[in-house]
Formats: C-alpha cells, sequence, structure tokens
C-alpha cells in the first residue's frame, strides 16, 4: 500500500528533524568538550553512534537522506560564490588550495571506504 502524501511529508519532516537534532547535539557537545570540531562532524559521529547502538535503523532516515543528498548543491553554492570576491587570492594561491582540496577528498574517499568495509564485516561476524 501506497502512503499518503501528508504521510510522506510528514515522514520527511520527522526525518529531517532527527538530523537536525544530531546537528544541534553534535554542536553543543564540542562546544561543551570544547573541541575544535565542527557541529556537522560531531552530529554524524553521533548518528554512527546511533546506528552501532542499534536506536536507529539507516533505513528509518533514507526519505531525509535522500532529499539532503539531492539537494547537496544548495549547500555549495553561496561559498562558491564568496570566491568571486577573492580573485587576487586565488591567483596567488589557487594551486595550494586546489591541492589541499584534492588529497582531502582522497582522503574522506578512502577513510569512508574503510570504514564502510570495517562496519560491514563487524556487522556480518555480530549477526551470526
Amino acid at each position: 500500500m501506497k502512503p499518503t502524501p501528508v504521510k510522506r511529508l510528514l515522514r520527511l519532516l520527522v526525518e529531517l528533524a532527527v538530523f537536525l537534532v544530531l546537528y544541534m547535539l553534535g554542536g553543543q557537545l564540542a562546544a561543551w568538550l570544547d573541541w575544535p570540531i565542527p557541529a556537522g562532524v560531531m552530529g554524524l559521529a553521533l548518528l554512527l553512534l546511533a546506528f552501532a547502538l542499534g536506536w536507529l535503523k539507516p533505513a528509518a532516515l533514507q526519505l531525509g537522506a535522500g532529499l539532503l543528498m539531492a539537494e547537496m548543491l544548495l549547500f555549495f553554492i553561496p561559498a562558491l560564490m564568496s570566491l568571486l570576491d577573492y580573485g587576487s587570492l586565488l591567483r596567488d594561491e589557487g594551486w595550494r588550495i586546489l591541492l589541499v582540496i584534492g588529497v582531502s577528498t582522497l582522503l574522506v574517499m578512502v577513510l569512508t571506504a574503510l570504514t564502510v568495509e570495517w562496519v560491514c564485516r563487524w556487522s556480518m561476524r555480530h549477526d551470526t
């Protein structure tokens, strides 16, 4: 049976609220511990912890995560537009900035792949 549009909208709002609460908790936790870690990173760590402890199932947040992933470009447009104000910086230091972006992107991709692999193996060992 297909859910009604109202139920789908309510589910989406609840899932987005969960992400927002985790983000806010992550920010509060980082401030309380006096760690220089962004609220989003702390929120993702809390989300991973909730998944690992079984408090949340990934499928429970699938609709909200799908929306955020689909609209991700909107989150980056303001940052890209602000680069227009720093043309001289980009001309002088642009290659270093691109190198840092490239290396950090590669590191994130590799570490994400290793983490997913580790979690899958850990999950398979503990499910059987």
